[in-house]
């Protein structure tokens, strides 16, 4: 889910969530699950393919060969199913759910973490209150919602349930609040919603930024609109809809605790072949991210979005409506695909949809091609996993063949392009914001028709279609989510990159690497002056008192300036632990750091006032001048930079 995004290198990964309505009982076409091993391939599926063309014979062979590389490697555990024609032809766990007590992952059986991929299901909620005329997709959300709900609004301009389904309502990314290692910090809906309200920064419908705030304030109307719990809403209207019964929204499983007995544990990677058990994940805005379940109950959904002609929907009440949520409904541009009522398209062999899901300690993907009749479904236990949610998916779905335009047609050059650019999904308020500083996205030109992405230390090519349209051509799995881009040029400057899941920004002149660097060498500067000076003080302090010459005023104020900003130091020292060690927090658990900050901030000040006063009344020497002058400037410089990396919000 969008399990905060600082965990991954990138600010893509990605998530999104369908919901149901109606009273419709499974299609005539059942997803069958008698039998879950491709062994048991039914005769009428031999001479059928996946989309990138495997044979579903040899369906199992290759994904046997595929995981391998990977499962006990960079993942404790994977859960694979595979739909076709509404029928499980591969149903099979890779790896442990438990490496302790070496328990096997149960396609049936074991539970996931799904994340992102929840938020599917409040779309797919959305969508059946459109069909009943409860809910219009291009009316201001505001009309919905209690007024002033919304407290952080910058712009007047209406915000569209299509902006929440597209992430282009404006909100930056708020990190805090939104996962809990611990049950006991669940907050109801509502309550969720109003402690993690994001600032709105960017004009409704203008720039791509995920967003788990609007799913789940998508969600909280439904609440309002139904009378219903969204959690309860789900149960009636999708999971008993499609027979699953493997399955739970409920942000702490009360609803049906067997789910826990079979939970896998999830895991994080600590060097080859190294798991280390992570915390549980629970969330307050939970329809972004908190469904548990098996794999099969996530092929069910899967199956229930794609019918035959003859066959009816168990989600919604008219065909239509199927078609119109399949339908897409954002693009920045013509020639690359967007999103389909929260769906992100894929451009395989045939046109895909898809979500992924990351959490503290699972990964996930769901990906259908409705004009195939064809699913793929992958859960893991492991933290960050792409190299099978995504490059396994990429090999059964394929590829769409990139063609590059006539050499005779008018391209805009690559190397207009070149430069640094931020991810539009950041925290813009707050100390966090440096962490989206430190990954930008970096663009070189490899030739006049192709560029190269580079992030993390990892790269991927992308070659020229159309113009300022580029598709990537080769590279590393992180960039898979951005197999499309579009860049927005005016006067012959990028202005903005369309990309899915986030789109990018050029990185402002005082940001840009120079600046950083710049910061870099001040705060070594600085914060070194304020961790050496006490241990002066200290041996200049003893050798004093065995002279007996005790310490004049100016000294004293001089030491309390610099103990203030020691103190200061180790507070931010403590804060940046404290995250590292678990990002799964509240707001009120690390805002007493910001207050020591003040605190102490207004300390070292009074200490700087007293000691300008007193030092213009006593005769110092020049060595006596630089120190004192050299302890003011390096405070007031450890301030600067506090106050350049929001430390004080």
């Amino acid at each position: 889910m969008g399990k905060p995004v600082r965990k991954k290198l990138v600010p893509i990964v990605l998530s999104m969530i369908v919901l149901v309505s109606t009273f419709f009982s499974w299609p005539v076409t059942s997803l069958a699950v008698e039998e879950t091993s491709s062994k048991a391939i039914l005769a009428s599926e031999l001479g059928k393919t996946t989309p990138s063309g495997i044979p579903i014979s040899e369906l199992e062979g290759f994904v046997d060969n595929y995981v391998k590389d990977y499962i006990g490697k960079t993942t404790s555990g994977a859960a694979i199913v595979v739909l076709k024609d509404n029928q499980i032809v591969l149903s099979k766990g890779y790896g442990d759910a438990n490496i302790e007590k070496d328990i096997p992952v149960d396609t049936r059986k074991t539970v996931f973490e799904w994340g992102s991929i929840t938020k599917l299901f409040v779309w797919t909620s959305v969508m059946q209150l459109v069909e009943q005329g409860k809910i219009d997709l291009n009316e201001d959300i505001r009309t919905y919602l209690p007024e002033g709900f919304l407290t952080k609004l910058k712009y007047d301009s209406p915000i569209t349930m299509l902006d929440l389904m597209h992430h282009t309502a404006g909100f930056e990314d708020y990190i805090f609040d939104l996962g809990y290692s611990s049950p006991d910090k669940v907050k109801s809906l509502e309550e969720g919603l109003k402690l993690a309200e994001p600032v709105q920064v960017y004009k409704p419908g203008e720039v791509v930024a995920y967003s788990n705030f609007s799913t789940s304030l998508a969600a909280y109307i439904v609440e309002l609109l139904t009378g219903q719990e969204f959690y309860q809403y789900t149960s009636e209207h999708i999971f008993s809809k499609i027979d699953s019964k493997n399955a739970s929204i409920h942000p702490k499983l009360s609803d049906n605790k067997k789910l826990l007995e079979n939970k896998a544990t999830g895991y994080k990677l600590n060097g080859p072949s190294q798991f280390i058990e992570s915390n549980d994940f629970y969330v307050s805005m939970y329809p972004s991210g908190a469904i548990n379940g098996t794999a099969e109950d996530l092929a069910k959904f899967a199956s229930a979005l794609m019918l035959k002609e003859e066959d009816s929907s168990p989600l919604f009440q008219k065909k239509e409506t199927l078609d119109e949520f399949l339908t897409q409904s954002y693009s920045a541009n013509e020639n690359i695909l967007g999103n389909a009522h929260g769906f992100w398209e894929y451009d395989g062999r045939k046109r895909g949809l898809t979500h992924g899901g990351n959490t503290e300690a699972f990964s996930s993907n769901l990906h259908i091609v409705p004009e195939e009749n064809f699913a793929v479904i992958i859960l893991t236990n492991q933290s960050g996993e792409m190299d099978i949610c995504y490059g396994l998916t990429k090999e059964l779905v394929g590829e769409e063949s990139v063609s590059v335009a006539a050499s005779n047609e008018n391209m805009p050059d690559a190397s207009e392009l070149e430069g640094t650019y931020t991810s539009a999904r950041r925290a813009y308020h707050g100390f966090l914001n440096i962490y989206y500083e430190l990954i930008p996205l970096k663009i070189t030109a490899v030739n006049d028709r192709e560029i190269q992405l580079g992030m993390s230390g990892l790269s991927a090519n992308y070659i020229q279609t159309s113009p300022y349209v580029y598709k990537k051509i080769k590279g590393h799995t992180l960039f898979d989510a951005m197999e499309a881009i579009y860049f927005h040029v005016e006067n012959g400057k990028v202005t903005q990159i369309s990309a899915p899941i986030s789109d990018y920004l050029p990185v402002s002149t005082g940001k840009s690497l120079p600046f950083l660097i710049m910061y870099l060498i001040l705060a070594v500067l600085s914060v070194s002056y304020l961790i050496v000076s006490p241990l002066i003080l200290l041996f200049h302090g003893i050798r004093q008192r065995r002279k007996k010459h005790p310490a004049s005023l100016l000294q004293r104020w001089n030491s309390i300036l610099i103990l203030t900003g020691t103190a200061i130091v180790i507070n931010n020292f403590i804060l940046i632990a404290r995250m590292l060690i678990d990002n799964l927090r509240a707001y009120s658990e690390i805002a007493a750091h910001i207050i020591i900050n003040y605190g102490l901030t207004a300390s070292g000040v009074i200490s700087i006032v007293f000691m300008l006063v007193k030092g213009r009344k006593t005769e110092l020497t020049k060595l006596q001048k630089f120190y004192y002058g050299l302890s003011i400037i390096m405070f007031f410089i450890l301030v600067f930079l506090l106050i350049v990396w929001q430390f004080y919000r």
